[in-house]
């Protein structure tokens, strides 16, 4: 005879977060695609300049790859998330690494705080999100939640 323990059921608010970070990161993946796949359409209609367009159409190779680790990895952490998988943290861990280096990128490493002028609110509620699905998925995975 084994001495198997059923699985704790899963809180309800690991379900709240989960769908709500597929839903943010999905916006994010979507924001992604949409740049790739429609370019200069996709960027006027969400109401950026010429010289903001000229900036994310110049981003160097690197920038896209960190770009697409910081969206992939976060609807791919919440869907980890969902699943109950202690992987979900370090995964959010690299999307909010991810997110860190384009901030970087953006105020120190370009002309990314001009062209983009007052996008820092926006990037203060995207940081927010990135350090609360680090967080929320760690202290998830320390409870044991996530196996």
């Amino acid at each position: 005879m084994t001495n198997i323990a059923p699985a704790a059921r899963a809180p309800a608010h690991l379900w709240i977060v989960g769908v709500l970070g597929i839903i943010w990161n999905g916006f994010g993946v979507y924001d992604y695609l949409m740049s790739k796949l429609k370019g200069v359409d996709y960027f006027r209609q969400m109401g950026m300049t010429d010289a903001q367009i000229a900036f994310a159409q110049g981003y160097p190779v690197w920038m896209n790859a960190v770009w697409a680790i910081g969206v992939w990895g976060g609807l791919l952490g919440s869907v980890l998330l969902l699943l109950r998988r202690r992987a979900a943290a370090p995964v959010f861990a690299a999307s909010l690494i991810a997110y860190l280096v384009s901030l970087f990128y953006t105020f120190f490493l370009s002309n990314g705080r001009e062209v983009m002028g007052g996008t820092a609110p926006m990037h203060a509620v995207v940081l927010a999100g990135c350090l609360f699905f680090a967080w929320y998925s760690r202290a998830m995975a320390r409870k044991g939640v996530l196996k």
